[in-house]
């Protein structure tokens, strides 16, 4: 059984979108720079078919990784729930400075734009919380809390 895939409604759409353009836009792109390096000649020495063939393999495998996700993807919608879950926005104090995350599904997670994971340490720390509530948060040199000050 295939896990689920947890995707904002944005993220749906820029899967779906990604897609699209992989299927049509790129395909063509590839067949063509395959057509034309075969008119090249020996294809055994060809490196710019080798480079098309090789990107068409990379191309036809994120269209798999796509399609695999968008099959087991779950659209999360956010709640007004007062509780941390997928989808949530997250404020926290820690430190004596303010941050504000969005947790999100491992496939929409980016970091550096305070983008979690639903799985990752900061992200399993947070689930379930509500404003007010202090969180431990494992770390490499060891427990950190940190306090929910808000949950959108």
């Amino acid at each position: 059984m295939t896990q689920k895939q947890f995707l904002t409604p944005e993220g749906l759409e820029k899967l779906t979108a990604e897609l699209q353009q992989l299927k049509v836009e790129k395909r063509r792109e590839l067949a063509n720079r395959i057509q034309e390096a075969k008119e090249l000649g020996d294809l055994s020495e060809n490196a710019e078919y080798q480079e098309a063939k090789n990107e068409q393999s990379f191309v036809e495998g994120r269209i798999l990784e796509i399609e695999m996700t968008l099959k087991s993807a779950e659209v999360i919608q956010p709640s007004n729930s007062g509780t941390a879950q997928v989808g949530s926005h997250v404020t926290i104090a820690m430190a004596g400075k303010s941050h504000t995350y969005h947790i999100v599904g491992s496939n929409e997670a980016d970091p550096t734009n305070g983008r979690i994971s639903n799985v990752s340490p900061l992200g399993q720390a947070f689930l379930g919380r509500k404003a007010g509530d202090t969180a431990s948060i494992a770390t490499p040199s060891g427990e950190i809390e940190a306090k929910i000050t808000k949950v959108a």
